[in-house]
């Protein structure tokens, strides 16, 4: 065989290409890696070029241009002025206790640890929960950067003392109006719940800040919280029951008033139809009375003695006409007076 044809064989024609083919793809990926950290940076975030570990620069909105690893590393964060919503799960009740709840009679009391779980003290012995969402932008990116996992998980921890200290220094009204009655006695309650957002967000900062002093700063700022405040679920069970057993009991008391009010009027209809009643009676019995003894009475005004002696032979043989027998009497001699039924 000759050396033309040893080189034209297809396995040294497959190894070339095999060998072209690898080298173009080292190439290529060299490329890649070169221009690896080569990248655009939107708006909305920021990047941080680490060089060896160290603080480079900061590249904002636009193209970045760094070596590719080892020699820098990027790290994307937020813009300076984007702000970032986190809601505080720690203040929450948790889902064991959750479900606890559901499931928990008298005969099996909940732990210390899932019956506090998302409640807070305040000053005045009551329990409220919060639910806390904070915003936060991102003011120092390399100790932001250097934090790295646990910037969120300090956060909360901090949002959620902040909360324990200021709901230990408020009582119930000043957090959320458990009491409506109490508004109109008190103009300053309202600005004292107002005033508990800006408090929280002062708290948040001033612990930050004294983190930054340390050295252990996390790199970012609250900006603004919202509060939404709430009484546990038993608790609003248990007013909501009270509420409705008032109810019942005043609309029990209203129906006792009301056939209180129908009984009573009705007892004075038939006292007065009874007094009507006695009154028509006397009346018709005084007249019938009156008109029986009229002529009698009439006579007792007759002064005139031939006249009553009259009246009396007129009348007399009229009433003597009605009876049976007549036994008459000389009222001046009772020597022979009789009286039947009378002892001898």
């Amino acid at each position: 065989m000759s050396e033309r044809e040893s080189l034209d064989s297809p396995w040294i024609q497959a190894g070339r290409l095999t060998f072209l083919a690898l080298y173009a793809v080292t190439v290529l990926a060299a490329l890649a890696w070169a221009f690896s950290n080569v990248r655009q940076i939107d708006p909305q975030n920021r990047a941080v070029v680490l060089h060896f570990g160290a603080l480079d620069r900061i590249q904002n909105a636009g193209l970045l241009l760094a070596w590719p690893r080892p020699f820098e590393q990027v790290v994307l964060l937020p813009a300076a002025d984007r702000v970032i919503e986190r809601r505080v799960e720690n203040l929450l009740r948790s889902d064991a206790a959750t479900q606890a709840d559901r499931v928990a009679s008298f005969a099996t009391p909940l732990s210390d640890a899932l019956a506090g779980s998302g409640y807070l003290l305040t000053g005045d012995a009551g329990v409220v929960q919060l639910d806390v969402r904070v915003f936060y932008k991102v003011t120092e990116p390399y100790a932001f950067v250097l934090q790295g996992d646990h910037v969120l998980p300090a956060l909360d921890r901090l949002v959620t003392r902040s909360a324990v200290v200021l709901t230990a220094a408020r009582d119930l009204d000043t957090i959320l109006v458990a009491r409506p009655e109490l508004i109109g006695a008190d103009n300053q309650a309202a600005e004292r719940r107002e005033r508990l957002r800006g408090d929280l967000v002062r708290g948040i900062n001033q612990r930050l800040a004294d983190l930054a002093s340390t050295g252990l700063g996390l790199g970012i700022e609250v900006t603004r919280v919202d509060v939404q405040s709430s009484l546990p679920g038993p608790a609003v069970n248990a007013f909501n029951a009270v509420l409705t057993a008032s109810q019942q009991a005043d609309k029990a008391v209203a129906n006792a008033r009301t056939d209180a009010e129908k009984l009573t009027q009705t007892a004075n209809q038939d006292a007065d139809r009874a007094v009507q009643v006695a009154h028509a009676q006397a009346s018709e019995r005084l007249s019938n009375a009156r008109a029986q003894t009229a002529t009698v009475a009439s006579l007792a005004q007759v002064k005139d003695p031939g006249l009553l002696l009259r009246l009396y032979r007129e009348r007399l043989p009229k009433i003597l006409g009605q009876a049976g027998s007549v036994t008459t009497v000389d009222p001046k001699d009772d020597s022979r007076l009789i009286i039947q039924g009378a002892e001898q």
